[in-house]
């Protein structure tokens, strides 16, 4: 395995591939497109958040008293707006205690760099667990720029989730976030097309949820 695929986890369950493939057809409408990346969130934050920490705590049940644990701490989502925000409520799904960071990117459609119009995270986020979220990692640059940022509150257990993920952006944030686990849906390896986009993925993910844009073929 090459080096700087050590530290991403690929998610190769049929469920999961099922709806990574609806996701990336054109025919798929934005209700359709949003309920899946919730669906899928879910499915890959069972796993992606496997090493919260845990405490026993007694409880009561019909026949007997017995310990049995709970989670002994609260996490923090922090979608990368504003495609993101769609990947909020599968996670949220999975404890309702859950904490949400907002951080605000554009990409400039010159240089490709991110720019940041907003940030904003719970005042005990370095207390926990963070988990980034952005459906596509495709040049990277958000996702670094989102990684350093958190880093910069004085978060250590940071990882990034995302439903598909590019050679490209995958190599950025190993060259600048190698401590940072990265977990996806579907990897796709090779260049991304003139405008950083991955070729056989869902194009732009906000414009898709939100009803913005639409890629269905106009003479259909």
């Amino acid at each position: 395995m090459e080096d700087f695929l050590k530290n991403v986890t690929i998610f190769d369950h049929p469920l999961i591939q099922h709806k990574v493939t609806h996701l990336c057809d054109v025919h798929t409408g934005s209700k359709e497109f949003s309920e899946i990346v919730k669906e899928i969130s879910m499915l890959m934050g069972y796993e992606a958040l496997s090493d919260l920490k845990t405490k026993e705590i007694s409880i009561r049940s019909p026949l007997k008293v017995f310990d049995s644990p709970v989670l002994a701490e609260d996490f923090t989502i922090v979608p990368i707006l504003r495609a993101g925000l769609g990947m909020i409520d599968g996670l949220r799904a999975l404890s309702p205690t859950a904490k949400i960071g907002h951080i605000g990117l554009y990409r400039d459609e010159e240089t490709l760099e991110p720019k940041k119009y907003y940030f904003k995270m719970p005042v005990d986020v370095a207390d926990g667990q963070v988990i980034i979220v952005d459906p596509a990692l495709a040049t990277g640059g958000s996702a670094e720029a989102a990684i350093r940022f958190v880093k910069e509150c004085g978060c250590t257990r940071i990882k990034f989730m995302c439903i598909i993920s590019s050679e490209v952006g995958v190599r950025l944030l190993h060259e600048h976030h190698s401590d940072v686990p990265i977990y996806t849906a579907k990897y796709v390896p090779g260049p991304l097309n003139e405008k950083g986009y991955i070729y056989t993925a869902f194009g732009d993910a906000g414009d898709r949820i939100n009803g913005t844009c639409s890629y269905k073929p106009t003479n259909e």
